[in-house]
């Protein structure tokens, strides 16, 4: 309850940030610069160094690549059937292909669930953050300026902090961080959410949705139905895969748009007023949406 409520505060005070006046137009982006070099590198850090690999634990691992997949064949043949433009595209890959699977998807499991299976919120979590420092950049590098060098794509990846935060994670895997460090990071790391909220509320103008309405529509429509669809047909009726361990991985592949690639999104200029919408439209939205998939989920 106190993240949800965290997160509402965050989300309206960066609606009256805007509204004062008080605020100039460039706080966003200063917001955004912070969470992109410093906040969200200490939760990279932070999360990869922790994770421990099992081949039992492996579709959760995967759920972030699998959403993130079809989501941008989904996006890209769709898009181009409906002439949307290369940056709104991008902005649906982005937005729409990884979810808030932390600071929505741990307080959900633990009020579905309970709070036992938030290790395997945990671990769809690392993988959609692997994603979002590889393949995620890529997107936005790609899609931010049109044609683009291969070699830009890949300097663009390298350059990127979370995944030099996330390389270094992996280097310094054999070495046991001291509580302090951690602690450190953790603490550094829970402010993405507020500042991240608060960002999206400050680009959020309500009078978009008229004008983003059919896009809007597309993307949430994936990331809230089609994404955790695809991967239950995929996980069950393909490989087969039983139990609460699945129900809790398709439960997170339902979540709403993940904060931080909206904000990557939002930051390399991919349609900012539907990155904004995708956010603030639907994490409220979710609440509903994972309600009505944990009870479809039940006889799995």
């Amino acid at each position: 309850m106190a993240n949800m409520l965290v997160m509402l505060y965050s989300f309206i005070m960066g609606i009256v940030m805007k509204r004062s006046g008080r605020f100039p137009s460039a706080t966003a982006n200063v917001l955004n610069q912070f969470i992109i070099n410093i906040t969200f590198p200490a939760v990279t850090l932070l999360y990869i160094h922790q994770l421990e690999f099992s081949a039992d634990l492996i579709f959760p691992a995967l759920m972030g690549i699998t959403v993130f997949a079809f989501g941008a064949g989904f996006f890209l043949v769709v898009g181009k059937m409906l002439k949307l433009n290369d940056k709104t595209i991008g902005c649906l890959m982005l937005s729409g292909g990884l979810g808030n699977t932390s600071f929505v998807g741990f307080p959900m499991i633990n009020a579905f669930y309970g709070e036992e299976h938030i290790g395997i919120g945990v671990l769809c979590d690392q993988g959609s953050f692997f994603v979002l420092s590889t393949l995620g950049i890529m997107i936005a590098a790609k899609y931010a300026s049109g044609k683009v060098s291969s070699w830009e794509i890949v300097k663009k990846v390298l350059m990127f902090p979370p995944f030099q935060a996330m390389v270094l994670a992996l280097i310094l895997k054999p070495v046991v961080f001291p509580q302090w460090f951690i602690d450190f990071l953790r603490a550094l790391g829970a402010t993405v959410t507020p500042l991240a909220l608060a960002s999206v509320g400050f680009q959020l103008h309500l009078g978009d949705i008229k004008t983003a309405y059919g896009r809007l529509s597309l993307g949430l429509f994936y990331k809230l139905i089609l994404a955790p669809l695809v991967v239950f047909l995929l996980y069950v009726f393909v490989f087969g895969a039983r139990g609460q361990a699945i129900q809790v991985t398709v439960f997170e592949a339902a979540m709403a748009p993940m904060v931080t690639s909206s904000i990557i999104a939002a930051e390399n200029g991919l349609d900012r007023p539907l990155t904004a919408l995708m956010v603030g439209v639907g994490i409220p939205l979710s609440f509903l949406t994972a309600a009505v998939w944990y009870y479809l989920l039940l006889w799995v």
